[in-house]
This record gives structure tokens, sequence and C-alpha cells, in this order.
């Protein structure tokens, strides 16, 4: 999962043409992408539910859509936002809900969902556990809307990955994966990833798997050589 790669919702053709051809050149696929989400370095997490940014976010769905399509990508994560000092929580959660539904139309139009991520470290961020981003899916009703189930995040945050699983196995359309504490390599924490990953594919769940994690060994990826694997890692961004 790709953060939005320029410092505005809507850049310059020649900017995403830019992007376009580094990717391809890489000889990579982008599998997923964020849409724009505010000032990230500041301790934004995203624009759809701030009224004063609507027009940003659908301007840079249609963006970040048309890269996707060039690029193959199948996964585009729409970061909540903050909660917003001065505005009615139930007026960002509807807006919210309205601009996630255009989103995950935007998608499915390339074969793609529209994904919600429950997120650790700032405060402000209403969707904390998996409980309640499938809130959120309720909200928008459409099955081009999933959850990003990023066991770093949840187990930080107090939830319980595999419960999540259980709970919400259907719901999932991403997975993301580092230890906790520390958000190294499986294996430098506590959470049982392999087994989570288990419970993921035993779930029906067979899309890829973004390692999101900071690496802490000379062979950060020697945790992968498990014959018996049944999901495809892919790599990510933090």
């Amino acid at each position: 999962m790709f953060w939005w790669p320029f410092d505005r919702p809507v850049p310059a053709d020649r900017e995403i043409d830019a992007f376009v051809t580094a990717v391809s050149d890489a000889g990579v696929t982008l599998t997923g992408l964020n849409f724009a989400a505010g000032d990230m370095a500041a301790g934004e997490r995203g624009i759809l539910s701030d009224p004063r940014r609507t027009g940003e976010f659908a301007d840079n769905v249609e963006v970040a859509v048309g890269i996707g399509e060039r690029l193959g990508t199948t996964g585009f994560n729409a970061l909540y936002g903050n909660r917003i000092d001065g505005v009615v929580v139930q007026e960002q959660d509807e807006l919210a809900a309205g601009n996630l539904a255009l989103a995950g139309r935007a998608a499915g139009r390339i074969g793609a969902v529209a994904l919600v991520e429950p997120v650790s470290g700032i405060d402000a961020y209403p969707l904390r556990t998996a409980a309640d981003a499938v809130a959120v899916l309720d909200r928008v009703g459409s099955d081009d809307v999933r959850l990003l189930l990023d066991v770093f995040h949840l187990a930080v945050n107090g939830d319980d990955p595999a419960a999540a699983i259980s709970a919400y196995g259907d719901r999932i359309g991403h997975v993301q994966v580092a230890d906790a504490p520390g958000r190294g390599e499986p294996g430098t924490g506590d959470l049982p990833v392999a087994a989570l990953l288990e419970q993921v594919a035993a779930a029906g769940y067979r899309g890829r798997i973004g390692l999101e994690y900071k690496s802490t060994t000379d062979d950060p990826f020697g945790w992968l050589a498990r014959p018996a694997d049944t999901t495809t890692p892919t790599g990510g961004t933090a």
C-alpha cells in the first residue's frame, strides 16, 4: 500500500505520468494506493470526513483510480479523517459514508475496492478497532468498500486480531502485517502472525498480504520460508 505520492490531491498530468512511468520501469505492480490523506507528517489522516474538503476528495478519487487503472491497482485506502473540533460527529460520519460510497463506485469500475482502516497513534482518528471500521462499512452498504485489516494497528489499539478475523473475515479487502510491539517483522514481537495468516486464509481471504514492518534483521524475509503458506505476500509502505 503506497501513500499518496503527491503534495496535493490533483497533481499535474506530467507528475502523474512520471509516477506511473517510475512504477512501470521498476517492474513492480502497484497493488494498493492511498487516496490523498492531507498532511500526514502533521498528523492528518484523511480528508473524506472533512466538510471543507469534499470537492478535493471527489477530485482525488478520479485521479487515484485513473492511476490505478494504468498500474493494475486493486485496493485504494481511504483514510477516514480525524475528528474536527466544531463539527458535529454525525455530520462527519454522514459525509464520510457518502464519500466512501463514491470511492467504492469509482474503484469498482476497474475491478478494485475502496478500503477503510483502523489506525493507531493518532488520538483524533476515530476508527480504532475492526468493529469501528465495520460500522462504517455498514453505513456505506456497498461490497465495493471493505475492511483493511492491519494486525499491528489492531493490536496496538487493544483489539484482538484473531477475534476480528473470526467476526469479520468476510468483510476483509486487504491484510497488512507487522509484529507488535515495535512494528518489526514477524517474530520480533508478541503477535502470532503466521497463525493469523492461516486464520485469514481459512476465512476465505485470497488477496495479497502487505508487509508493513520496519526491518530489524539481516534477513527481513526469512520468516517467509514456509512452503505451506497459502497467501501471497507483497511489499508496502507504512
